[in-house]
Order: C-alpha cells, then sequence, then structure tokens
C-alpha cells in the first residue's frame, strides 16, 4: 500500500454513504499531492482538502511516459443505474491501496442541480467513495460557477448587440465600437482583429476601411429567432424552462422568447472538458456560434468581442481539482458535460496530467457517461480524436438485475420496489438478457482495445446468476470478466478486476480504431454510428435536413458526431430492450456545438432544465451547527431515493436518465 492509502473498517450491512464518508478524516490535499510527487508550486490550495493542480504542471513531466489509460462505461442501464462511478472508484482503489500501484481517478464535476434534486450526489457509493462527500458535491472549487458566469455574460452580450444595432445607423455603430483616445485617433482592440480577418479584411486603421467595410464589421445583423444560446443556472427550475425576456421600458420592445438551461449543459462545459490547453480553449470559446445573421452567416462570440473576457472567466476552472478516495487513493476531479447533448466525460486535460504523474506502469482510470453505445462511443470518437489519447483496457459495468430487465424482466421503475424477478435467482432472464452485454462487448472491442467486464454484485444475486454473466462475457469475446463487491468492501472487493484490467493493459497490442473519419458527410457519420445501435438505416426530418444541410454550407462537416438519444436502449425507443435490430432511427433535430467541436443530432426530445420533485433532496439536508459539518436525515426515505443529497452512485450527467422517469412529480 502507498503512504497514503488507509485500511477501511468495513461494517456490514453497508451503512448509508454519507455515514461511511463521515466515518473517515480524509489527508490533508499536501499528502495525496506529494504521493503524485507534486510540489507546492505545482498545486493552489482550496481549503484543507481540495487543490487546483495547475496545467503548467505538463511543462515539467510533459516528455515522462504515460501510464496505462482505461475507460469505464457500462451495459444499457435500468433507471437505478449500475454502479459505473462506484466501480471506478472501486476500481482505484484495489490498484492503489491492494495492488501497490500508482493510480489517479478522473471523474466528472457534479451539478447541484440533481444533489438538492432527485438524484442527490455522484461521489460514488458504499466503500467507494470521493470525499469529502459534501465538498465534492456543492461548489467543490468553483467550476460551475465560472461557467454560469461566462456562458451569461455572453448570453448578456447577443442581447444587447441586437438592441444596439436595432437603435443604431452603421456609422455610430461603428464610432462607438471604435471611439477615438485623447488624440482623437481610432483604434481596433485586439479582438477585432479575429473578426476583420473573418471578414477578409486585412486592413489595421478604422479610418482606413471602406463604408461598406466598416457596416460589415460593425453590424452582426443577428436573427433573433437563430439564436440559440441560453442563459443558464445550476439550479432545477421548471419555471426558467421558458421565460421571456426585455420586457422592460428601457428595452423599446425587444422582446424575445427564451429559456434557462442547467449550468452543466451550456457549451462552455463541453469546451472545458475537451481543451487541451489555455490557447486551445481561448481559440474554442471565440468559436463558439451563437445564433445566424439574418443572412444565414454564423456569429461567434469573437464576433460580439467577447471571447478573451470569457477565457479570462474561466482561467482558473481549466486547471483539475484534486481530491481523494476513501483509501487515500488520489481523484482529479473537471468538468461534467451531459452525456447526452454533449459527450458525457470528464477533462482531457485532467487525464493527460494524471497519465504523466502515474508513469509508465501506472493506471488512470475515468468514467464514461450512460451505457458503452453512448459513453464510450463518444470517449473513443470525439475525446480520443482531440486529446490524440489511446486507451489499452475498456471496463463495461454489468448487473444481473440490468440483464433481467434485458431479458424480458418486468419494467424497472425508480421509486418504486423491484419485482420478485429481481431479487430471487432467474438464470432464464440472465441469459437471455446477455444479448445486451455481447452487442456492448462487441462494439467496444471494435475500437482495438481490450474488454474486462465488471459484475458489480448486488445481495440478492446468486452463485449461478454471477457466473451466468461472467461466462456470456467471456463467450462474447472479453479479455476477462470479473465478479466485484467494491459497495461492500471498497478496493479488497475489486482485487480481481484490478489484477484483470492489468493484464487486459499489459497485453493491449492493437492500435485505436474509429467508428469513422472525419471527412465523410454527416449523414455519413450518423448512419455510422446508427448501424452500431443495430438499425438498419436512418430517417431524418424535414428539420433535421435543413440543419444539415446549413452546416455543410458554413463548412462544418468534418466535425465528430455526438448523438443525444435516450440511454434505455440501443435504439430509440427506451421501451426496445436487449439488442434489438432492423429498426430506423428517426432524426428529429441536429444541433452543432462548434467551439466544442462537434455536431448532435436529436434522436428524441432532450430536456436540459431538470424540475424538482414534490420531495426534493433538500429536505434531507442540513447543518450541523455545532460542528459547522453537514449533516442529512438517512431515516424517512428509502436507499434508492435520496437518502442523503450524496448517497447516489450516478453522476450528473446520467441525472436526465432519472429526470425523464420522473416528469409528473
Amino acid at each position: 500500500m502507498g503512504k497514503t492509502t488507509r485500511k477501511l473498517d468495513v461494517v456490514s450491512p453497508v451503512p448509508a454513504d454519507i455515514d461511511i464518508a463521515n466515518s473517515v478524516q480524509p489527508l490533508h490535499i499536501s499528502e495525496i499531492a506529494q504521493e503524485l510527487n507534486l510540489s507546492s508550486q505545482h498545486y493552489d490550495l482550496y481549503g484543507k482538502y481540495k487543490a487546483k493542480v495547475l496545467l503548467s504542471v505538463l511543462d515539467e513531466v510533459g516528455g515522462s511516459e504515460d501510464g496505462y489509460y482505461v475507460v469505464v462505461g457500462g451495459i444499457t442501464p435500468t433507471p437505478l443505474g449500475e454502479g459505473k462511478s462506484t466501480t471506478t472508484v472501486g476500481l482505484c482503489q484495489a490498484l492503489g491501496a491492494f495492488l501497490d500501484k500508482k493510480v489517479v481517478t478522473c471523474v466528472r464535476q457534479p451539478s447541484q442541480g440533481p444533489t438538492f434534486g432527485i438524484k442527490g450526489g455522484a461521489a460514488g457509493g458504499g466503500y467507494s467513495q470521493v470525499i469529502p462527500m459534501d465538498e465534492f458535491n456543492l461548489h467543490l472549487t468553483g467550476d460551475i460557477h465560472a461557467i454560469t458566469a461566462a456562458n451569461n455574460l455572453l448570453a448578456a452580450a447577443i442581447d444587447t448587440r441586437i438592441f444596439h444595432e436595432s437603435t443604431q445607423s452603421d456609422k455610430a455603430l461603428f464610432n462607438r465600437l471604435c471611439p477615438p483616445n485623447k488624440e482623437g485617433k481610432r483604434k481596433f482592440c485586439d479582438i477585432m482583429f479575429r473578426r476583420l480577418k473573418k471578414l477578409g479584411i486585412d486592413k489595421t486603421a478604422p479610418e482606413d476601411l471602406t463604408p461598406e467595410e466598416s457596416s460589415k464589421f460593425a453590424r452582426l445583423d443577428i436573427d433573433p429567432a437563430s439564436v440559440t444560446w441560453r442563459r443558464v443556472m445550476d439550479v432545477n427550475d421548471r419555471f426558467l424552462r421558458k421565460i421571456t425576456i426585455g420586457q422592460g421600458p428601457e428595452e423599446k420592445g425587444m422582446v424575445r422568447e427564451t429559456a434557462f438551461d442547467i449550468s452543466v449543459a451550456s457549451e462552455i462545459m463541453a469546451v472545458l472538458a475537451l481543451t487541451t490547453s489555455l490557447a486551445d480553449m481561448r481559440e474554442r470559446l471565440g468559436k463558439m456560434v451563437v445564433g445566424n445573421s439574418k443572412a444565414g452567416d454564423p456569429v461567434t462570440a469573437d464576433d460580439l468581442g467577447v471571447g478573451g473576457a470569457l477565457t479570462v472567466l474561466m482561467k482558473d476552472a481549466i486547471n483539475p481539482t484534486l481530491m481523494q478516495t476513501l483509501e487515500g487513493t488520489p481523484v482529479l476531479v473537471h468538468a461534467g458535460p451531459f452525456a447526452n447533448i454533449a459527450h458525457g466525460n470528464s477533462s482531457i486535460v485532467a487525464d493527460k496530467i494524471a497519465l504523466k504523474l502515474v508513469g509508465p506502469g501506472g493506471f488512470v482510470v475515468t468514467e464514461a457517461g450512460f451505457g458503452s453505445d453512448i459513453g464510450t462511443e463518444k470517449f473513443m470518437n470525439i475525446k480520443c480524436r482531440y486529446s490524440g489519447l489511446k486507451p489499452q483496457c475498456a471496463v463495461i459495468v454489468a448487473t444481473v438485475r440490468a440483464l433481467k430487465m434485458h431479458g424480458g424482466g418486468p419494467q424497472v421503475t425508480a421509486g418504486k420496489p423491484l419485482d420478485k424477478a429481481y431479487v430471487t435467482e432467474n438464470l432464464g432472464l440472465v441469459e437471455a438478457g446477455c444479448v445486451n452485454l455481447a452487442r456492448h462487448i462487441s462494439n467496444t472491442k471494435a475500437y482495438g482495445v481490450n474488454v474486462v467486464v465488471a459484475v458489480n454484485a448486488f445481495s440478492t444475486d446468486t452463485e449461478a446468476e454471477l457466473n451466468a454473466v461472467k461466462n456470456a462475457a467471456l463467450a462474447a469475446g472479453a479479455f476477462d470478466s470479473v465478479i466485484c463487491t467494491h459497495h461492500a468492501h471498497g478496493g479488497k472487493g475489486a482485487v480481481d478486476l484490478g489484477i484483470a484490467v492489468q493484464k487486459a493493459c499489459e497485453n493491449a497490442t492493437q492500435s485505436l480504431k474509429f467508428l469513422y473519419p472525419l471527412d465523410i458527410g454527416i449523414k455519413d457519420k450518423i448512419e455510422a454510428i446508427a448501424k452500431s445501435y443495430g438499425a438498419d438505416g436512418v430517417e431524418y426530418s424535414e428539420e433535421a435536413e435543413k440543419q444539415i444541410e446549413m452546416y455543410t454550407k458554413q463548412g462544418f462537416t468534418n466535425l465528430p458526431i455526438c448523438m443525444a438519444k435516450t440511454q434505455y436502449s440501443f435504439s430509440h425507443d427506451a421501451g426496445k430492450k436487449g439488442a434489438p435490430s432492423g429498426f430506423i432511427l428517426p432524426i428529429r433535430d441536429v444541433r452543432a456545438s462548434i467551439g466544442a467541436g462537434f455536431i448532435y443530432p436529436l434522436v428524441g426530445t432532450m430536456s436540459t432544465m431538470p424540475g424538482l420533485p414534490t420531495r426534493p433532496c433538500f429536505y434531507e439536508i442540513d447543518i450541523d451547527t455545532s460542528t459547522g459539518k453537514c449533516s442529512a436525515n438517512n431515516d424517512t426515505v428509502p436507499n434508492h431515493l435520496c437518502v442523503s443529497y450524496c448517497c447516489r452512485r450516478i453522476s450528473v450527467n446520467e441525472y436526465l436518465q432519472f429526470y425523464c422517469l420522473t416528469l409528473i412529480e
């Protein structure tokens, strides 16, 4: 065991997650940093148990070799989740605390929306958790607040520009954008040269522009109906799903209908997750498209002159946050993009830093949101394209419960007791449902990585059922399949998984294979992904056809695809369990996150502002005024609901899978 790892006092039955978390005294974060050979100049402290690791560390370790890279995905889940976050943490605790390997866990930051809403937090579960739990699930180091501020600054800039352009002539607009200095001379500020270059104007002095050039430069002529940028806040609030702005008398009738999204749905979050450096983030933020001009040209943040300011607001958020697991292994928490309208993975910069810190023979384990058909697919085709990194092993988390559902078992509904079929032995359902696992294995192996199946064991599973899953995984081509009990036993319950992952990494021989090349059309890429789902073809709505035509005309065809579909089935229909085939995948709409760098087709309706239920998790949250510690009432709500604000084993990016089932709260 490493210097910072600690032995857990495991209790049975497993206590509530918050009780486990509060029973362990975290180490000072400087001790975790020292274990990774980070000196005090490599990080900024945020209290005793968190620190921001500075990107400058890459300047010192950039030339060293990487460790092994492991991604954790899952089978198509039930609404209850199958424990990917818990497995990710448990695997790392096994590698670090029991197998004496250098390891870093890389996970996403949770939103406060579900923390106070339905699902609770995202720190893992049982004896496989990130701590301190309350700090992890609440403000952390302020990254989401920075995203909120940057997003809303851009929203304000859009509406303000539309307002001012509507009330001023081209000449007046130009003069106000380029006011004279004390000597009476006008000049362009640095960011304005980006717009001039876009317009093909190579002049450097305002007075040299012709009246036509001045007009083109000054007037963005944004079509209000085309604006896709929304304001955000990190709270679930159903009453902000549709709002009207500009009703004040000073806005002179500039009324526009819009909506709020939850902060983690902002494209700025996706930019943070996919950026590779501060310079790269500056370019991505500036390229974000907020709408079109009335002539159909894309309008960007840099056109509005705000790209630099957005980067300033995000300059600290780009640094990953260092934390620890219950057993003292290091964790990097960074970014939390949705797994449907975005790619559902933690940041590239966190992974790159971690791979250098663990070095050859060490391990970096990261989690991909939702099932492997969504999260792992986007990890490979989007995240790895931009990072240039290649995983040696992909873990697929499976449960007997989910496979019974895919084998024809009764419906599983969050908040309702499980049917008897899920808590008593039924080999027939398990074996029939393994077709879902087999397709996930086949799809993941196609990327050229070794696949290890982690069978997340529940107390109601029988030995025969667990072995049936294990054997089915091996028959489907998995490198190995391991039964795990990390929720109940911490890292000790995932030692066999750690050994299997180590062997899979050591025996990795293939190069990374993408599902599609970037130099084909948007439709060709969509259809390649649809084929991996089992679809026979794709059907596009009239709106989707128009959007594809527009993005093609605007020159965005070379971007990867980020499919937004249900996580409950390979198909578009959540009711089609198992491994459906022969269906036609309907594309309702196609949208783009140009700054982040992907096109996202919408297979269904995606809510980006969750609502609160009748009894939100905030009922269970309070503070012990004598100690200043967060407390939670664990006695009134069943464990599969919101026992506490942070008892869940699921991340914000998977939150909507529960939300979609609870529209009638």
